[in-house]
C-alpha cells in the first residue's frame, strides 16, 4: 500500500493541479526578481555626537550617488546606466542594463543639517549627520550624600 500525502487546502481539493502551476510560475526567479523592490539595506545608529547611516551599495562609484536635503529629508539616489557595448555578441537573455534607487530619511529636529559628511568605501556609503550642540548628551557623575 502506498501512502499519498495531500494538502488540505480548499483550492487544491477542488482543482489539485492549479495551485501547483501558479506556485511554480510565481516561485520562478524571473518573476521574483521583478516583484521584489531592489533597494540597498541600511543600518542607522547613533552616538553621542552623530547619527550614522550606512547603506550597502556594492559595485557603484562615488560619482553615481546624489545626496540632497529637502525640508529636513535626506535623499540618497543613484541612477546608473550601463553601456550598450555588445561586441558582436548575440544574447539569449539580458537582464541588467539599468539600475536606480532612492532612499529617503527624515532627519530629527536635533540634526545639524550644516554638518553632514559622506564617504563611499568598499561598497558601503557612510553618512554622518552631526547633532546640534543642545542635543548632545552630557554625562556627569552624581555624588551621593
Amino acid at each position: 500500500m502506498t501512502l499519498v500525502k495531500f494538502k488540505n487546502d480548499s483550492n487544491s481539493a477542488l482543482m489539485p493541479g492549479v495551485s501547483d502551476i501558479f506556485e511554480s510560475i510565481f516561485n520562478d526567479s524571473f518573476f521574483n526578481d521583478r516583484m521584489v523592490t531592489r533597494v540597498p539595506a541600511v543600518n542607522i545608529s547613533e552616538s553621542a555626537e552623530n547619527y550614522h547611516i550606512e547603506l550597502a551599495a556594492p559595485g557603484l562609484k562615488k560619482q553615481d550617488f546624489k545626496i540632497t536635503i529637502d525640508d529636513n529629508i535626506l535623499n540618497i539616489s543613484v541612477e546608473q546606466r550601463s553601456e550598450q557595448n555588445d561586441n558582436g555578441r548575440k544574447y539569449n537573455k539580458r537582464e541588467y542594463s539599468y539600475n536606480s534607487f532612492v532612499r529617503s530619511f527624515t532627519l530629527p529636529e536635533v540634526a545639524d543639517q550644516g554638518r553632514i559628511d559622506a564617504a563611499y568605501q568598499d561598497g558601503i556609503l557612510k553618512i554622518d549627520v552631526a547633532k546640534k550642540e543642545e542635543a548632545k548628551t552630557v554625562s556627569r557623575q552624581i555624588e551621593l550624600k
